[in-house]
């Protein structure tokens, strides 16, 4: 058995040429939930949803997001109604009172269809519309996620950390405007951003633009791991793939059953820095803000659960911990490949073969 731990696209790359190397059968994803949003009354999981998509061999892998080739007729459709009646597009909240009401799994996320600030395909809403329905009906997250990697054919297991909810915050920590009184921050670019803001509104609409202060995993405290995960996890050994520390795997360790199974568990992380270089995404951003150093070393302060790490050639950081080395580059399944090859060293360094 393998468990690996997932958000945003670093682990989905690696899992992508793991199959080689690692047993489908014998292998479970813990997918990070903090990411989800309702947008227009669905529920959209993006970091679940990226696992299922590429294990599935349905992924954009052009954009690492998204079914390939899959239209866009309703979501052009929602922008060109909003334009027609002067309705603004980019991220519409619902009125806070909505935001705790009604399906519990999406509280503090819930956003209007209006004008769509996230693109969904036609192919990838009738994925949402079938996991929101399933849910409706009463099913658990990790009940309806199992059902829709049934459909897609994935060979792995997928599943929720929480079935509870938990929302990836940012807190922003530009200067404040002249009027005191107004309840939104300026950036140093000028634009105007409010004090917090769903990490889906930062790195989608936003660019990760907004200076960040701190980020929230809110729920996380209250919220119980999902008996699949906490399973797979105590039952590990665990992979963290190369994916953002804070909000691709820090929502994950944030639950204190599963963070109190990662220390219990042998686990070996890849990096997604070199030296103090990321591949992509606002980690550095993101590990700066929240008080860890933009690298490596950074990685290492965070991720204090792991046993050993897998390095790039190039990332001379010395450890307090195992390393093995490699290329870490993922450009395709051959990469993905090497890599995992690499994490079955690190695990082989931990008398874990």
């Amino acid at each position: 058995m393998v468990t690996f731990l997932s958000g945003g696209t670093g682990t989905p790359k690696l899992l992508a040429g793991a199959q080689s190397v690692f047993d489908p059968a014998e292998t479970t994803v813990v997918g990070n939930t903090g990411d989800d949003v309702e947008l227009g009354g669905l529920l959209v999981c993006p970091d679940i949803d990226t696992v299922l998509f590429e294990q599935g061999d349905v992924l954009d892998r052009e954009r690492w997001w998204g079914i390939a080739d899959d239209t866009t007729e309703t979501h052009g459709e929602l922008r060109d109604l909003a334009e027609s009646v002067g309705l603004e597009p980019g991220p519409r909240y619902l009125p806070e009172a909505a935001q705790t009401e009604g399906r519990d799994i999406a509280r503090w996320r819930r956003f209007s269809g209006i004008a769509e600030f996230m693109e969904i395909g036609d192919r990838d809403r009738a994925i949402h519309l079938t996991r929101t329905s399933l849910l409706d009906e009463g099913r658990s997250l990790t009940e309806v996620t199992r059902l829709l990697a049934a459909a897609l054919d994935v060979p792995v297991d997928v599943v929720p950390m929480s079935d509870d909810p938990v929302a990836s915050i940012v807190h922003t920590a530009a200067s404040k405007k002249e009027d005191e009184d107004e309840d939104e921050n300026e950036d140093e670019t000028g634009a105007d951003y409010p004090d917090e803001m769903h990490f889906q509104e930062f790195w989608v609409a936003h660019r990760a633009d907004p200076a960040v202060e701190r980020v929230e995993f809110r729920g996380a405290d209250s919220a119980e791991p999902s008996p699949a995960a906490l399973g797979a996890i105590e039952e590990g050994p665990v992979v963290v793939g190369p994916s953002n520390p804070v909000t691709s795997i820090g929502p994950i360790a944030a639950i204190d059953g599963l963070r109190e199974a990662l220390e219990s568990a042998t686990v070996v992380a890849v990096s997604p820095f070199v030296e103090d270089e990321v591949f992509s995404g606002p980690a550095a951003k993101l590990m700066e803000a929240v008080g860890y150093e933009p690298s490596t070393r950074g990685v290492a302060t965070a991720y204090d659960f792991a046993d050993a790490f897998v390095l790039d050639d190039a990332d001379g950081t010395d450890l307090d911990r195992p390393v093995v080395r490699t290329d870490t580059r993922m450009d395709d399944e051959a990469d993905a490949e090497r890599v995992a090859e690499a994490v079955v060293d690190a695990l082989d360094a931990r008398g874990v073969a």
